[in-house]
C-alpha cells in the first residue's frame, strides 16, 4: 500500500477539509476491517467515500462485486489507478453524492441486498444512517467508521447519558457492535481524535413493532430535540401536532411518566408512546 502522502503528492493534490478527508495510512487497519466485516464471495458491497482505495481494495478482493460512490471528482482517476495497480477488476466507481443515491436501485440492479461500508464525514453521518434505516430492506449490514465520540453516542445503551436519537432509531431495528478501534495516528492528515468502526446488522423484524415507523422516528426526534425538557414539553414544542395537554394524555396512555426525559426511555417505551400517539391522532381525525 502506497502511503496517502506519496499518492497525493504524485498527483499534486491535497486532502479536502470540506469532504472530511482523512486517509488510512496503515495497510493493517483496512485489512483488519475487511476481515472482521466477514464479507463473502457472494456479497455486494457499496462503499461510501472510497477516497484513495485503502479499504476498497481489501473489501473488493473478498466480495463478488463492489460499487464505490465518491463525491470528489478529482479523486476518481487516482482511485481508478490504485484499483488497477492492485489488480481489482470487480469494482465500479460512481461519481455521486451518496445522499442523492438510491441504494434500493443499486440492490435491485444487482439482484441482492448489500453490505454498505465507509469512513463517514462527521457532518453527514446522521443523514447517511437515517438513509440506511429507511432503505434497510436492501441493506444486510453497514460497516461504518466514525470519530470516537460520535461512535460512542451511536452505540450508547438505553438509559445512559449518551443515549440519543441515532442510538434509539438504530436500537429499534438493528444490532450494533464495535469492530475496530483506530488510533488517530493511522490517518493522513492526522485528525484530532481517534475513530471506531461499528457494525450495524439490520433485523428482519424489530422486537417491538411500531404501527407507523415514520411517526416513531418523529417522536424520537421530538423527544431528543429538546432533551433538557421533560417529555410533555419536548413533544408539545416540536413538529408533532399536539399541545402540552394532549402530550400528557398520550404519555398517560402509553404509561410513560410525563416528567421523564428522552434519554431515560427504552426503545420499547418509544414504540408504546408512538403507537399511543398514532391512536390518539386517529381518534382526533388526523390520520386514517
Amino acid at each position: 500500500m502506497t502511503t496517502p502522502r506519496v499518492i497525493l503528492g504524485a498527483w499534486d493534490m491535497h486532502a479536502k477539509k470540506k469532504f472530511g478527508q482523512n486517509f488510512l495510512n496503515d495497510p493493517s487497519v483496512p485489512a483488519l476491517i475487511a476481515e472482521r466485516a466477514a464479507i463473502g464471495k457472494e456479497d455486494l458491497v457499496v462503499e461510501i467515500g472510497p477516497g484513495l482505495g485503502a479499504l476498497t481494495v481489501p473489501m473488493a478482493k473478498k466480495a463478488q462485486r463492489l460499487v464505490a460512490i465518491e463525491k470528489d471528482t478529482q479523486l476518481l482517476p487516482v482511485l481508478r489507478s490504485e484499483l488497477l495497480a492492485a489488480g481489482v477488476e470487480n469494482a465500479e466507481v460512481i461519481n455521486e453524492d451518496i445522499l442523492k443515491v438510491s441504494l434500493s436501485e443499486i440492490a435491485q440492479a444487482h439482484g441482492k441486498p448489500m453490505i454498505v461500508a465507509g469512513n463517514l464525514p462527521y457532518n453527514i453521518s446522521s443523514q447517511i444512517l437515517i438513509q440506511m434505516i429507511r432503505e434497510r430492506r436492501w441493506v444486510k449490514k453497514a460497516i461504518f467508521m466514525f470519530q470516537k465520540e460520535l461512535a460512542e453516542r451511536i452505540t450508547a445503551p438505553e438509559g445512559t447519558r449518551n443515549f440519543g436519537r441515532m442510538a434509539a432509531m438504530l436500537g429499534y431495528c438493528s444490532k450494533i457492535r464495535t469492530l475496530v478501534r483506530v488510533d488517530a495516528s493511522k490517518f493522513f492528515p492526522r485528525p484530532k481524535v481517534d475513530s471506531e468502526v461499528i457494525e450495524v446488522t439490520f433485523l428482519d423484524e424489530p422486537p417491538h413493532v411500531a404501527d407507523d415507523e415514520s411517526l416513531l422516528f418523529g417522536v424520537i426526534k421530538a423527544a431528543f430535540g429538546k432533551r433538557r425538557k421533560n417529555l410533555r414539553n419536548a413533544l408539545s414544542n416540536s413538529e408533532l401536532p399536539i399541545t402540552a395537554q394532549e402530550a400528557e394524555e398520550v404519555l398517560n396512555r402509553s404509561e410513560v411518566e410525563v416528567n421523564r426525559r428522552a434519554e431515560s426511555l427504552t426503545v420499547a417505551d418509544f414504540v408504546r408512546l408512538s403507537n399511543a400517539l398514532g391512536e390518539y391522532l386517529k381518534e382526533r381525525g388526523d390520520q386514517k
